[in-house]
């Protein structure tokens, strides 16, 4: 069972946390389902940017992005190259290094 290993966030997860993920599961289900609320203002409808997250490793084994979070994700605060919205991306046999970045653009609670 491959392992989803989450760099500390200082308020999400200070510590940072290793965590048995299930192949075929997303990264945002997996945090969730551990204690890690990690924003998902669309209801993991793959129609905001609140749940990005950075890759640090592990990330060519994840199934490519599709282009609608490709087109989403060009609006994360912080996109890099191997950033990814944790509701989309599918966790397969190979473990994980993510960070959760410090901001998020959430336009629900910042009412726009």
């Amino acid at each position: 069972m491959p392992q989803l290993i989450v760099l500390p966030h200082i308020e999400l997860c200070p510590q940072g946390a290793a965590i048995e993920a299930a192949s075929g599961t997303t990264i945002c289900d997996t945090l969730l389902a551990n204690g890690i609320e990690i924003e998902h203002a669309c209801e993991k409808s793959c129609a905001c940017t609140t749940c990005h997250v950075i890759v640090r490793e592990g990330f060519e084994s994840l199934p490519a992005a599709d282009d609608k979070e490709d087109d989403l994700l060009d609006k994360a605060w912080g996109l890099e190259p191997n950033s990814r919205l944790s509701c989309q991306a599918l966790i397969q046999d190979q473990d994980l290094v993510i960070e959760i970045p410090k901001y998020s653009i959430n336009m629900v609670k910042e009412g726009h």
